[in-house]
């Protein structure tokens, strides 16, 4: 029978993430990747793909009272996780209801599966959590704070394990800002991380250390694993996986953009605050896998135009007698912030078009420029931004592979308003008007060839040819 101060309770039967769902994978041939996937599976949230349906309802467990807990952990944690407990006045985290809950079992899921992470399940000693989570279940205040500390230590354990960075994998992203560059793990991130977040147990239940996109590849890998999947599409899972891996968690404000499938997720507060298509570069012109710092956007924008494209594109079209005021163009006496229109019949064309002068020209603001009516720029040495672009019948392609490099945004005014908190207006017609964001924010461009498919999971069309090339290294 309970003792003096403790109560019956039922725990309630909590939603968790499906890891190991049986399915299909299927292959797509490359220059179709898009056409694997209906549409309304592309667009839809990436939350969709990690619910599961209730369980069954949770045994009977014996409750303490919170402050008896509060006051356990007090004398009892130690080391950085006393610094985590201290900051919440010692209120647990895993035993908030007075006993340990349900999300210690999603943790201890997590672990027995941790070869889908490319880690050791036998190293966290889940049997020796199991015994203590059990144990605590009896409603004894020492043995509740006992599985309380495992369950924290296991846990910040296992995600700084997971944002390790590996010397094998080699995946090729540049990184624009140093900052953002992954840095040694902290064991305790993921722990204070959680203490902050609205719910503990949505926060492990989903993994919201990680990115979305991580744990979407982990359950794309662990259904492959399901079916016995042939060695070479598990080793094009784990790659993509592997570029999942240092993306920030669904808490950190932050966007993805994936040149692969052609879209754009934007995350804020623990959620998927919005996504859209984008067309992102033709396997002649890739968009690069890079990590940068969007700063401000730029309304009303020019184009300038890329000096390969002013020698195949515009010098033709004036040799054969347009003008560049009929094509919205003007043509610039360098590429410094100091340049001076030039006058175009003073140019010599026929040069350009050799491919023997370099020239800048510029396409001027307006409902034809190719940059729409706003671009956002993060620095970077390869000249990749985000734009807007009039060119909307492009997004209703299933294969977006079509720009420069840069990437070409479906709702542009939609992003805008969010990365701003306020829509975004421009003040005059005068061009490139510069509007700081309130903070910078970090965008992520990455290459994801494997998603959710019809009955199962889908590997993409390698556009790019980087599968190929990163596994033959291997």
């Amino acid at each position: 029978m309970p003792g003096p101060g403790m109560h019956l309770n039922r725990i309630p039967g909590r939603v968790l993430a499906a890891c190991f769902l049986t399915a299909a994978v299927v292959s797509v041939p490359a220059g179709s990747a898009a056409r694997a996937v209906k549409p309304s599976s592309a667009a839809r949230p990436l939350a969709a793909v990690q619910l599961a349906v209730p369980g069954p309802p949770a045994p009977y467990v014996v409750t303490a009272q919170p402050q008896a807990i509060a006051a356990e952990l007090r004398k009892r944690a130690g080391g950085k996780l006393k610094r985590v407990y201290a900051n919440r006045n010692f209120t647990p985290l895993w035993a908030a209801g007075g006993n340990i809950g349900t999300e210690a079992e999603a943790l201890i899921n997590f672990l027995n599966s941790a070869q889908l992470d490319g880690l050791k399940p036998s190293s966290y000693k889940v049997q020796k959590l199991q015994k203590a989570v059990a144990e605590a279940r009896l409603g004894e205040v020492r043995g509740i704070v006992r599985a309380e500390l495992q369950l924290s230590e296991a846990l910040s354990r296992y995600a700084s394990d997971l944002r390790r960075p590996s010397k094998r994998d080699k995946i090729g992203i540049t990184y624009a800002d140093p900052k953002l560059k992954p840095q040694k793990p902290q064991n305790e991130a993921a722990l204070r991380a959680g203490s902050l977040a609205t719910s503990f147990p949505h926060y492990v239940a989903g993994m919201q250390w990680m990115s979305p996109h991580y744990l979407r590849m982990r359950n794309l890998l662990a259904q492959a694993g399901v079916q016995k999947t042939a060695e070479e599409t598990l080793r094009r899972l784990r790659l993509n996986r592997e570029r999942t891996r240092f993306m920030p968690g669904p808490w950190t404000h932050h966007v993805v953009v994936d040149a692969a499938s052609g879209r754009l997720w934007y995350y804020q507060r623990g959620k998927q605050q919005g996504t859209m298509r984008v067309v992102a570069g033709k396997p002649a012109s890739p968009t690069p896998m890079l990590v940068g710092m969007l700063h401000y956007a730029i309304l009303n924008p020019y184009w300038n135009i890329p000096t390969d494209l002013a020698k195949t594109n515009v010098a033709p079209k004036v040799l054969s007698g347009r003008t560049l005021q009929s094509m919205g163009m003007e043509a610039l006496s360098d590429w410094t912030d100091k340049a001076t229109v030039l006058d175009p019949a003073k140019i010599d064309w026929p040069a350009v078009a050799a491919g023997m002068q370099e020239l800048r020209v510029r396409q001027l603001p307006g409902p034809a420029n190719s940059m729409g009516k706003v671009k956002f720029l993060f620095p970077n040495e390869l000249g990749i931004f985000l734009h807007d672009t009039p060119e909307r019948d492009l997004m209703a392609k299933p294969d977006r592979h079509f720009s420069n490099g840069c990437i070409r945004l479906e709702d542009a005014p939609g992003l805008g308003k969010w990365l701003l908190g306020r829509p975004l207006a421009a003040i005059s017609r005068e061009p490139e008007q510069i509007v700081p964001l309130p903070a910078p924010v970090p965008v992520y461009v990455t290459y994801l060839t494997a998603t959710e498919g019809q009955g199962g999971a889908a590997l993409l069309g390698d556009v790019y040819g980087r599968d190929a090339v990163t596994l033959a290294a291997k």
